[in-house]
């Protein structure tokens, strides 16, 4: 199976919040390919978050890598994408 930069990064969250959009329009704006996984219209991808999160859907959730972050400021992601060479 093979990698595709969009599945370097995964975003979980849902188009409503606006947290997650910010996150969305931020990897976006410095030009980093993702995957966003609706949790609303994915049952998985909800059960992911929540396992990531004690129960709770803390919108969002990142996989960068198989690093989680849970609503990250935006240069504590660009500290991570940056440590997982995929922000130069």
């Amino acid at each position: 199976m093979t990698t595709t930069d969009s599945d370097r990064v995964k975003v979980y969250g849902t188009d409503w919040c606006e947290v997650t959009r910010g996150t969305r329009g931020h990897l976006e704006q410095i030009g980093v390919p993702y995957r966003y996984m609706n949790i609303e219209k994915d049952a998985d991808a909800a059960q992911w978050l929540r396992d990531q999160n004690d129960g709770m859907e803390l919108k969002p959730t990142l996989d960068i890598e198989g690093e989680v972050l849970t609503a990250p400021q935006n240069p504590v992601l660009d500290d991570v994408l940056q440590r997982h060479n995929i922000l130069q």
